[in-house]
């Protein structure tokens, strides 16, 4: 018996988006095979919807409706399909935009006769890994000069509802030195989806890009597909192309929260704060994906996750920060230099970077370090030194020439900006560096200066 073209009408409940079926058949009660991830399309008075199986207890299989269960009566009938959630993927997926459930919604042409990959697969055979040991240059000074993004790198960005992280990463995808982009959006507005598409488009780089889009008003299971079908994507991309693929993602709250209403309506048992207890090896499934391939390519992971009133321990961003290898902190239009953590970039600093690269960073954050406590005293009223001035220039330079998320500056000239910022504000035999890289990039005219002095 082919199993795809068996019709199941024995509906047992319909409770929220959820639709539980008896799949036995036959005089003998057999049950037919259904898997656990399994695509079923439910079809009732000739409209068919599609389902995943997400739940199977004997011979009763519980069913998750992408489109919802309202109008679907218990008179439906539900048909297994045999196989999990795929996504197309050929070279004709570039530059196209797709919904959560991979179905096209650019109004381009059809994709049905292209290949199919499986979404959801294993993570990358440890053997196959490799050391991350390049970087990905995205132009922002406070991520390259001071925390750099290296390919195979799983990276948040921490921040807050009205921060524009959403233009922030936009940015970075499209200054990004990657291949391929990749983009997950989960449970967006519409305005946000415009932006993120007109910005790719107007900056050239939609050719390169693949965009998968949950809308807030679209089936929230839908958004708990986005990230394996924005993964598989890239992983093939990366593994069969040798392609450097950077996926982008936001909101990963957004998806939790999905999890979470999900886990609600299956009746699983509430963890912290309402979120499943699996809520971190759900996360880590998807943030594992990251890795540089051994003679292939790579798939970095540069996400957002909002933290409900700026609440660090929250569920979401505090399994978050267990699994992945660092965080940008994003307050104040601002990338903060403390809260922010690349554990990858010892791996590229001074190896593939400029030989002043390391040096430069430490002396710039010790600087604004000592400058952040001289405005402390400032604010106190206290009586301020000379070099506490220096300090306080130094500090308003550095927030306007680093750390505005606005500044898009190569590399190479951020490094020099640094030394000519650190000319403008102290002496060189204030920087307390090795004096060959004084002498090497101080600026001579500051150098020539703090001799005759």
């Amino acid at each position: 018996m082919i199993e795809r073209m068996v019709r199941h009408h024995n509906i047992v409940s319909i409770v929220g988006n959820i639709i539980t079926v008896d799949v036995a058949i036959g005089t003998e009660k057999q049950s037919i095979t259904a898997r656990f991830g399994d695509l079923a399309s439910v079809e009732d008075n000739g409209v068919a919807s599609l389902a995943q199986v997400i739940k199977i207890d004997g011979r009763h299989v519980s069913l998750q409706v992408f489109s919802g269960t309202q109008g679907v009566s218990t008179s439906a009938s539900v048909r297994f399909l045999g196989h999990p959630m795929r996504a197309t993927y050929s070279a004709n997926i570039l530059g196209r935009i797709f919904s959560g459930t991979g179905a096209p919604i650019d109004g381009g042409p059809s994709l049905e006769q292209d290949p199919k990959v499986g979404i959801a697969g294993p993570s990358v055979n440890p053997m196959q890994r490799i050391l991350a040991s390049r970087m990905i240059r995205t132009n922002v000074p406070m991520i390259d000069v001071f925390n750099c993004l290296v390919e195979s790198q799983k990276v948040p960005i921490f921040s807050i509802s009205g921060e524009p992280y959403n233009p922030f990463l936009a940015r970075i995808g499209i200054q990004a030195d990657a291949d391929i982009v990749v983009f997950a959006g989960l449970g967006l507005i519409f305005d946000d989806f415009h932006f993120f598409r007109s910005q790719f488009e107007q900056a050239g780089v939609f050719a390169r890009t693949v965009m998968y889009c949950n809308m807030a008003s679209d089936p929230i299971v839908e958004r708990l597909l986005v990230p394996d079908l924005a993964l598989a994507v890239a992983e093939h991309f990366a593994v069969q192309e040798g392609k450097r693929v950077l996926v982008l993602m936001t909101d990963m709250t957004a998806f939790a929260d999905a999890l979470k209403e999900v886990g609600v309506s299956m009746e699983h048992v509430p963890s912290n704060r309402g979120y499943t207890g699996d809520l971190y090896s759900q996360l880590a499934r998807r943030y594992e994906k990251a890795c540089d391939y051994k003679g292939a390519g790579s798939v970095t992971i540069l996400t957002v996750t909002t933290m409900p009133g700026d609440d660090v321990t929250h569920p979401v961003p505090d399994n978050t920060g267990y699994i992945t290898e660092g965080q940008f902190y994003l307050h104040n239009a601002m990338l903060d230099p403390f809260g922010s953590l690349s554990r990858l970039k010892q791996h590229v600093i001074g190896k593939t970077t400029r030989e002043d690269h390391a040096q430069i960073m430490n002396t710039m954050i010790r600087f604004y370090s000592a400058a952040v406590e001289a405005e402390q005293k400032q604010a106190m009223a206290f009586e301020l030194s000379a070099f506490d001035e220096k300090l306080l220039k130094f500090g308003k330079l550095f927030r306007t020439r680093f750390m505005d998320i606005n500044v898009s500056i190569a590399l190479e000239a951020a490094l020099d900006l640094s030394w000519q910022t650190l000319a403008e504000c102290f002496s060189a035999d204030q920087l307390l560096m090795k004096q060959s890289l004084i002498d090497t990039y101080f600026p001579k005219d500051h150098h020539d200066q703090a001799v005759v002095q």
